[in-house]
Protein backbone atom coordinates (compact mmCIF):
# COMPACT_ATOMS: atom_id res chain seq x y z
CA UNK A 1 0.00 0.00 0.00
CA UNK A 2 1.37 3.31 -1.00
CA UNK A 3 2.02 5.92 1.17
CA UNK A 4 0.74 9.68 0.51
CA UNK A 5 3.02 12.19 0.59
CA UNK A 6 1.03 15.82 0.53
CA UNK A 7 3.30 17.60 -2.07
CA UNK A 8 1.92 21.19 -3.23
CA UNK A 9 2.66 24.67 -2.86
CA UNK A 10 4.13 26.60 0.12
CA UNK A 11 1.47 27.87 1.97
CA UNK A 12 1.53 31.87 2.20
CA UNK A 13 3.14 32.29 6.50
CA UNK A 14 0.32 33.63 8.61
CA UNK A 15 0.69 35.84 11.39
CA UNK A 16 1.97 33.58 14.86
CA UNK A 17 -0.95 34.73 16.93
CA UNK A 18 -1.13 31.07 18.95
CA UNK A 19 -3.94 29.24 20.29
CA UNK A 20 -4.48 29.67 24.09
CA UNK A 21 -5.01 27.00 25.59
CA UNK A 22 -8.06 26.56 28.91
CA UNK A 23 -6.19 27.21 32.21
CA UNK A 24 -5.90 23.62 32.66
CA UNK A 25 -3.85 22.80 29.60
CA UNK A 26 -4.47 19.07 29.01
CA UNK A 27 -8.07 20.61 27.84
CA UNK A 28 -9.24 19.22 24.65
CA UNK A 29 -8.30 21.43 21.82
CA UNK A 30 -9.74 21.57 18.52
CA UNK A 31 -6.91 22.01 16.10
CA UNK A 32 -7.66 22.51 12.49
CA UNK A 33 -5.47 20.31 9.60
CA UNK A 34 -3.59 22.64 7.44
CA UNK A 35 -4.72 21.43 3.98
CA UNK A 36 -1.75 22.96 2.07
CA UNK A 37 1.25 21.20 2.37
CA UNK A 38 4.56 21.95 2.28
CA UNK A 39 6.15 18.46 2.49
CA UNK A 40 8.61 17.78 -0.66
CA UNK A 41 9.47 14.37 -1.27
CA UNK A 42 13.50 13.24 -1.14
CA UNK A 43 14.83 10.49 -3.15
CA UNK A 44 15.38 7.73 -0.71
CA UNK A 45 19.16 6.03 -0.43
CA UNK A 46 17.37 2.79 0.80
CA UNK A 47 16.58 0.20 -1.90
CA UNK A 48 13.50 -2.17 -1.53
CA UNK A 49 12.80 -4.62 1.28
CA UNK A 50 14.27 -1.89 3.45
CA UNK A 51 13.01 -0.67 6.85
CA UNK A 52 13.33 0.52 10.46
CA UNK A 53 14.50 4.06 9.96
CA UNK A 54 16.51 5.91 12.55
CA UNK A 55 17.47 10.04 12.18
CA UNK A 56 20.07 11.70 13.44
CA UNK A 57 21.83 15.03 13.36
CA UNK A 58 24.48 16.44 15.10
CA UNK A 59 25.68 19.89 14.69
CA UNK A 60 25.99 19.79 10.75
CA UNK A 61 26.08 16.14 10.64
CA UNK A 62 22.92 14.14 10.00
CA UNK A 63 22.42 10.28 8.98
CA UNK A 64 19.91 7.71 8.32
CA UNK A 65 20.32 4.30 9.10
CA UNK A 66 18.14 1.56 8.27
CA UNK A 67 17.80 -2.46 7.88
CA UNK A 68 17.19 -4.27 4.12
CA UNK A 69 16.38 -7.88 3.94
CA UNK A 70 17.84 -10.13 1.14
CA UNK A 71 15.94 -13.79 1.01
CA UNK A 72 13.99 -15.10 4.08
CA UNK A 73 16.88 -14.66 6.72
CA UNK A 74 19.87 -12.18 5.88
CA UNK A 75 19.57 -8.83 7.12
CA UNK A 76 21.95 -5.51 6.20
CA UNK A 77 22.35 -2.16 8.23
CA UNK A 78 22.83 0.42 5.65
CA UNK A 79 23.96 4.57 6.26
CA UNK A 80 23.69 7.40 4.76
CA UNK A 81 24.95 11.04 4.90
CA UNK A 82 22.92 13.79 4.02
CA UNK A 83 25.03 16.52 1.82
CA UNK A 84 23.64 19.38 0.50
CA UNK A 85 20.09 18.06 1.18
CA UNK A 86 21.11 15.08 -0.77
CA UNK A 87 21.03 11.52 0.40
CA UNK A 88 24.46 10.31 -0.46
CA UNK A 89 25.74 6.83 -1.15
CA UNK A 90 24.61 4.24 1.12
CA UNK A 91 27.55 2.37 3.16
CA UNK A 92 26.72 -1.17 4.36
CA UNK A 93 28.26 -1.26 8.33
CA UNK A 94 27.14 -5.03 8.82
CA UNK A 95 25.14 -8.17 8.08
CA UNK A 96 23.68 -10.98 9.92
CA UNK A 97 21.49 -13.98 9.71
CA UNK A 98 21.08 -14.48 13.28
CA UNK A 99 19.71 -10.59 14.23
CA UNK A 100 16.77 -10.14 16.57
CA UNK A 101 14.73 -7.82 14.49
CA UNK A 102 11.32 -5.90 15.84
CA UNK A 103 9.44 -3.33 14.20
CA UNK A 104 9.44 -1.33 17.65
CA UNK A 105 13.52 -1.72 18.31
CA UNK A 106 15.25 -0.82 15.63
CA UNK A 107 19.01 -0.50 15.35
CA UNK A 108 20.36 3.49 15.24
CA UNK A 109 23.62 4.82 14.31
CA UNK A 110 24.99 8.56 15.47
CA UNK A 111 28.05 10.49 15.30
CA UNK A 112 30.39 12.24 17.95
CA UNK A 113 33.85 14.76 16.10
CA UNK A 114 33.88 12.16 13.13
CA UNK A 115 33.71 8.51 15.15
CA UNK A 116 30.44 6.69 14.38
CA UNK A 117 28.98 4.43 17.03
CA UNK A 118 25.81 1.48 15.71
CA UNK A 119 24.50 -1.05 17.44
CA UNK A 120 21.95 -4.51 16.54
CA UNK A 121 20.18 -6.82 18.19
CA UNK A 122 21.76 -10.39 17.98
CA UNK A 123 20.13 -13.70 18.86
CA UNK A 124 21.79 -15.28 22.10
CA UNK A 125 20.21 -18.78 22.16
CA UNK A 126 17.60 -20.27 20.21
CA UNK A 127 15.27 -18.87 22.29
CA UNK A 128 12.66 -16.02 20.81
CA UNK A 129 13.63 -13.62 23.26
CA UNK A 130 17.06 -13.99 24.23
CA UNK A 131 18.98 -11.41 22.21
CA UNK A 132 22.27 -9.51 23.49
CA UNK A 133 23.18 -5.47 21.89
CA UNK A 134 25.65 -5.53 20.05
CA UNK A 135 27.67 -2.13 19.21
CA UNK A 136 29.86 -1.16 16.05
CA UNK A 137 32.10 1.41 15.76
CA UNK A 138 34.29 3.48 13.18
CA UNK A 139 36.53 6.00 14.85
CA UNK A 140 37.15 9.27 13.31
CA UNK A 141 40.12 8.53 10.51
CA UNK A 142 38.98 4.91 10.70
CA UNK A 143 38.46 2.91 7.23
CA UNK A 144 36.83 -0.11 8.54
CA UNK A 145 33.89 -0.88 10.94
CA UNK A 146 34.94 -2.78 13.93
CA UNK A 147 31.58 -4.84 14.49
CA UNK A 148 29.64 -7.83 16.93
CA UNK A 149 31.02 -5.60 20.19
CA UNK A 150 29.02 -6.64 23.31
CA UNK A 151 27.40 -3.30 25.34
CA UNK A 152 26.24 -5.27 28.44
CA UNK A 153 28.64 -7.15 30.54
CA UNK A 154 26.37 -9.78 31.66
CA UNK A 155 25.71 -13.24 29.83
CA UNK A 156 22.35 -14.23 30.38
CA UNK A 157 20.21 -15.75 27.62
CA UNK A 158 17.53 -12.78 27.98
CA UNK A 159 16.24 -9.50 25.96
CA UNK A 160 18.88 -6.29 25.73
CA UNK A 161 17.66 -3.60 23.69
CA UNK A 162 15.56 -1.02 22.75
CA UNK A 163 18.15 1.32 23.41
CA UNK A 164 19.02 5.40 22.97
CA UNK A 165 22.39 6.69 22.27
CA UNK A 166 23.57 10.30 22.44
CA UNK A 167 27.15 12.07 21.41
CA UNK A 168 28.83 12.66 24.68
CA UNK A 169 32.21 14.53 25.74
CA UNK A 170 34.52 12.54 23.45
CA UNK A 171 31.88 9.06 23.90
CA UNK A 172 28.42 8.19 23.45
CA UNK A 173 25.95 7.78 26.05
CA UNK A 174 23.98 4.80 25.73
CA UNK A 175 21.10 3.17 27.56
CA UNK A 176 18.82 0.33 27.36
CA UNK A 177 16.32 -2.04 28.70
CA UNK A 178 18.13 -4.99 30.39
CA UNK A 179 16.89 -8.19 31.33
CA UNK A 180 19.13 -9.79 33.16
CA UNK A 181 17.01 -9.96 36.54
CA UNK A 182 14.19 -11.68 34.32
CA UNK A 183 15.92 -15.18 34.32
CA UNK A 184 14.30 -17.88 35.88
CA UNK A 185 15.93 -19.11 38.90
CA UNK A 186 15.84 -22.48 40.60
CA UNK A 187 12.50 -21.90 42.07
CA UNK A 188 10.82 -20.80 39.00
CA UNK A 189 10.46 -17.12 40.25
CA UNK A 190 11.27 -13.82 37.53
CA UNK A 191 12.84 -10.42 38.46
CA UNK A 192 11.56 -7.42 36.22
CA UNK A 193 13.25 -5.70 33.83
CA UNK A 194 15.82 -3.20 34.36
CA UNK A 195 17.21 0.55 33.29
CA UNK A 196 20.75 0.33 33.13
CA UNK A 197 22.87 3.43 31.06
CA UNK A 198 26.89 3.14 30.34
CA UNK A 199 29.79 5.28 28.50
CA UNK A 200 30.97 4.38 25.68
CA UNK A 201 34.36 5.62 24.03
CA UNK A 202 34.58 5.87 20.38
CA UNK A 203 36.56 2.49 20.23
CA UNK A 204 33.84 0.94 21.69
CA UNK A 205 34.81 0.16 25.58
CA UNK A 206 32.16 0.35 27.99
CA UNK A 207 33.94 3.40 30.61
CA UNK A 208 31.33 3.46 33.01
CA UNK A 209 27.79 1.26 33.58
CA UNK A 210 24.95 1.90 35.53
CA UNK A 211 22.05 0.67 36.60
CA UNK A 212 19.13 3.45 36.36
CA UNK A 213 15.85 1.72 37.90
CA UNK A 214 15.12 -1.96 38.61
CA UNK A 215 11.53 -2.34 37.49
CA UNK A 216 10.59 -0.91 34.40
CA UNK A 217 7.96 -1.06 31.64
CA UNK A 218 9.59 -4.31 29.39
CA UNK A 219 8.95 -3.31 26.40
CA UNK A 220 8.61 0.36 25.43
CA UNK A 221 11.66 2.35 23.40
CA UNK A 222 13.80 4.55 25.86
CA UNK A 223 14.75 8.35 25.11
CA UNK A 224 17.90 10.28 26.04
CA UNK A 225 19.76 13.85 25.99
CA UNK A 226 22.71 16.03 27.17
CA UNK A 227 22.00 18.81 29.50
CA UNK A 228 23.76 21.33 30.61
CA UNK A 229 23.87 19.24 33.86
CA UNK A 230 24.37 16.27 32.54
CA UNK A 231 23.06 12.93 30.73
CA UNK A 232 19.01 12.62 31.38
CA UNK A 233 17.28 9.27 30.26
CA UNK A 234 12.95 9.42 29.95
CA UNK A 235 11.62 5.66 30.13
CA UNK A 236 7.94 4.03 31.02
CA UNK A 237 8.07 3.07 34.17
CA UNK A 238 6.03 -0.29 36.15
CA UNK A 239 5.08 -0.11 39.70
CA UNK A 240 3.60 -3.54 41.76
CA UNK A 241 0.23 -1.96 40.78
CA UNK A 242 0.79 -2.09 36.70
CA UNK A 243 1.06 1.89 36.29
CA UNK A 244 2.98 2.72 33.59
CA UNK A 245 3.69 5.98 33.74
CA UNK A 246 6.69 8.28 32.42
CA UNK A 247 9.71 8.55 34.41
CA UNK A 248 12.78 10.38 34.59
CA UNK A 249 16.25 9.52 35.76
CA UNK A 250 19.16 12.60 35.72
CA UNK A 251 22.64 12.74 36.18
CA UNK A 252 23.54 15.22 39.22
CA UNK A 253 27.16 15.95 40.56
CA UNK A 254 28.23 12.29 39.62
CA UNK A 255 25.32 11.04 40.77
CA UNK A 256 21.86 9.61 39.10
CA UNK A 257 18.52 10.72 40.78
CA UNK A 258 15.61 8.37 42.32
CA UNK A 259 13.58 8.14 39.23
CA UNK A 260 10.58 10.35 39.26
CA UNK A 261 7.00 10.66 37.42
CA UNK A 262 7.29 14.01 35.05
CA UNK A 263 3.07 13.58 35.09
CA UNK A 264 1.08 11.36 36.97
CA UNK A 265 -1.16 9.60 34.08
CA UNK A 266 -1.92 6.67 36.49
CA UNK A 267 -2.39 4.54 33.27
CA UNK A 268 -2.70 1.09 34.99
CA UNK A 269 -2.34 -1.72 32.43
CA UNK A 270 -0.52 -5.12 32.45
CA UNK A 271 0.71 -5.51 29.52
CA UNK A 272 3.49 -3.09 27.65
CA UNK A 273 1.93 -0.80 25.24
CA UNK A 274 5.31 -0.10 22.98
CA UNK A 275 5.33 3.30 22.92
CA UNK A 276 8.14 5.21 24.16
CA UNK A 277 8.31 8.62 24.78
CA UNK A 278 10.71 11.34 23.21
CA UNK A 279 13.03 13.93 24.58
CA UNK A 280 14.97 17.00 23.28
CA UNK A 281 17.25 19.25 25.44
CA UNK A 282 18.67 22.88 24.71
CA UNK A 283 20.88 23.68 27.53
CA UNK A 284 18.54 23.41 30.73
CA UNK A 285 15.23 23.37 28.62
CA UNK A 286 14.20 20.16 28.19
CA UNK A 287 11.22 19.11 26.25
CA UNK A 288 9.01 15.58 26.48
CA UNK A 289 6.44 14.20 24.27
CA UNK A 290 4.49 10.96 25.24
CA UNK A 291 1.87 8.36 24.65
CA UNK A 292 -0.79 7.59 26.83
CA UNK A 293 -4.07 5.48 27.30
CA UNK A 294 -5.36 6.13 31.04
CA UNK A 295 -9.01 6.34 31.17
CA UNK A 296 -9.24 4.76 27.91
CA UNK A 297 -8.76 7.85 26.37
CA UNK A 298 -5.42 7.69 24.05
CA UNK A 299 -3.93 10.76 24.19
CA UNK A 300 -0.45 12.62 22.91
CA UNK A 301 1.18 15.22 25.27
CA UNK A 302 3.88 17.29 25.51
CA UNK A 303 6.04 19.04 28.50
CA UNK A 304 8.36 21.32 28.83
CA UNK A 305 11.14 21.58 32.07
CA UNK A 306 13.42 25.07 32.06
CA UNK A 307 15.50 23.40 34.80
CA UNK A 308 17.22 20.21 33.08
CA UNK A 309 14.15 17.75 34.30
CA UNK A 310 14.00 18.76 37.76
CA UNK A 311 10.92 20.23 37.32
CA UNK A 312 7.74 19.88 34.55
CA UNK A 313 5.38 22.30 33.56
CA UNK A 314 1.58 20.94 33.13
CA UNK A 315 1.58 18.99 30.46
CA UNK A 316 -0.09 20.48 26.95
CA UNK A 317 -2.56 17.98 25.02
CA UNK A 318 -1.23 17.45 21.15
CA UNK A 319 -4.01 14.73 20.42
CA UNK A 320 -6.88 12.49 22.03
CA UNK A 321 -8.72 9.84 20.45
CA UNK A 322 -7.54 8.07 17.74
CA UNK A 323 -3.93 8.45 18.25
CA UNK A 324 -1.83 5.67 18.01
CA UNK A 325 1.48 7.12 19.36
CA UNK A 326 4.41 6.15 18.11
CA UNK A 327 6.22 10.14 19.06
CA UNK A 328 8.77 12.42 18.02
CA UNK A 329 10.02 15.49 19.47
CA UNK A 330 12.48 18.23 18.37
CA UNK A 331 13.18 21.79 19.88
CA UNK A 332 12.53 24.82 16.89
CA UNK A 333 14.23 27.57 19.44
CA UNK A 334 13.96 28.40 22.69
CA UNK A 335 10.96 29.09 22.96
CA UNK A 336 9.29 26.28 20.74
CA UNK A 337 9.33 22.62 19.87
CA UNK A 338 8.10 20.75 16.96
CA UNK A 339 6.40 17.15 17.63
CA UNK A 340 4.75 14.33 15.61
CA UNK A 341 2.94 11.37 15.98
CA UNK A 342 0.43 9.54 14.46
CA UNK A 343 -3.20 8.72 14.05
CA UNK A 344 -5.47 6.19 13.01
CA UNK A 345 -7.95 6.51 10.10
CA UNK A 346 -9.75 4.08 8.82
CA UNK A 347 -7.08 0.86 8.03
CA UNK A 348 -4.30 3.93 7.64
CA UNK A 349 -2.82 5.73 9.89
CA UNK A 350 -1.66 9.76 9.27
CA UNK A 351 1.72 10.80 10.12
CA UNK A 352 1.38 14.50 11.82
CA UNK A 353 3.43 17.35 12.72
CA UNK A 354 3.00 20.88 14.64
CA UNK A 355 4.78 23.30 16.78
CA UNK A 356 4.21 23.67 20.22
CA UNK A 357 5.40 26.95 22.50
CA UNK A 358 5.60 26.88 26.35
CA UNK A 359 2.96 29.07 26.70
CA UNK A 360 0.65 26.40 25.12
CA UNK A 361 -0.08 27.68 21.54
CA UNK A 362 0.18 25.39 18.92
CA UNK A 363 0.22 25.32 15.14
CA UNK A 364 -2.36 23.76 12.63
CA UNK A 365 -1.23 20.22 12.44
CA UNK A 366 0.44 18.99 9.06
CA UNK A 367 0.19 16.06 7.22
CA UNK A 368 3.16 14.20 6.63
CA UNK A 369 2.07 11.16 5.08
CA UNK A 370 -0.62 8.32 5.20
CA UNK A 371 0.66 5.25 6.55
CA UNK A 372 -0.04 1.55 6.78
CA UNK A 373 -2.07 1.49 9.65
CA UNK A 374 -0.07 -2.06 11.01
CA UNK A 375 2.69 -2.21 13.28
CA UNK A 376 5.14 -2.90 9.66
CA UNK A 377 4.66 1.29 9.37
CA UNK A 378 6.83 1.16 12.39
CA UNK A 379 7.97 4.28 14.07
CA UNK A 380 8.44 7.39 11.82
CA UNK A 381 11.34 9.21 12.39
CA UNK A 382 11.97 13.41 12.95
CA UNK A 383 15.18 15.71 12.49
CA UNK A 384 15.44 19.43 12.25
CA UNK A 385 18.55 20.89 10.83
CA UNK A 386 18.97 24.54 10.90
CA UNK A 387 15.23 25.84 9.02
CA UNK A 388 14.20 22.68 7.92
CA UNK A 389 12.78 19.72 9.44
CA UNK A 390 13.60 15.86 7.59
CA UNK A 391 11.21 13.36 7.68
CA UNK A 392 11.75 9.21 7.09
CA UNK A 393 8.91 6.82 7.44
CA UNK A 394 8.27 3.12 6.10
CA UNK A 395 6.25 2.36 3.09
CA UNK A 396 4.19 -0.79 3.06
CA UNK A 397 2.78 -2.27 -0.22
CA UNK A 398 1.56 -6.19 -0.26
CA UNK A 399 4.73 -7.42 -1.37
CA UNK A 400 7.72 -5.37 0.21
CA UNK A 401 8.60 -2.12 1.77
CA UNK A 402 10.46 0.73 1.13
CA UNK A 403 11.68 3.59 3.39
CA UNK A 404 10.82 7.19 1.77
CA UNK A 405 12.31 10.46 2.99
CA UNK A 406 10.78 14.04 2.36
CA UNK A 407 11.34 17.61 4.06
CA UNK A 408 9.81 20.77 5.06
CA UNK A 409 10.86 24.37 5.81
CA UNK A 410 9.70 24.81 9.55
CA UNK A 411 8.80 28.28 8.92
CA UNK A 412 5.90 26.67 6.74
CA UNK A 413 3.74 26.16 9.62
CA UNK A 414 0.40 28.17 10.10
CA UNK A 415 -1.31 29.77 12.99
CA UNK A 416 -5.29 29.87 13.68
CA UNK A 417 -6.35 32.40 16.58
CA UNK A 418 -8.84 31.20 19.10
CA UNK A 419 -12.37 31.75 18.45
Amino acid sequence: MRTKPYFYILAIALTFIGCKPEAKQETKQEIPETKVSVVQEMISPAGTSSSLPHLMSNKDVALLSWVETTGDTLKTMYYAELVDDIWQKPQAILNGSDWFVNWADYPMITENNGSLWSHVLKKSTAGTYSYDIKMNVKPKGATEWKTDMPLHTDSTPTEHGFVSVEPYNDNFFVNWLDGRNTKENEVGERGAMTLRAGVVSTTGELLQEYELDDSTCDCCQTTSAITDNGPIVIYRDRSEEEIRDINIVRLVDGNWTTPKVIHEDHWQIKGCPVNGPKVAAMGNEVVVAWFTGAENNPKVNVVFSNDGGANFQEPILIAEGMVMGRVDVLWMDQDKAVVSWMESKDKMAVFYTMIVSKDGSVSNKQVIAELDGSRKSGFPQMEIIEETLYFAWTEQSASTSKIQTAKMPVDAFTFNSPK
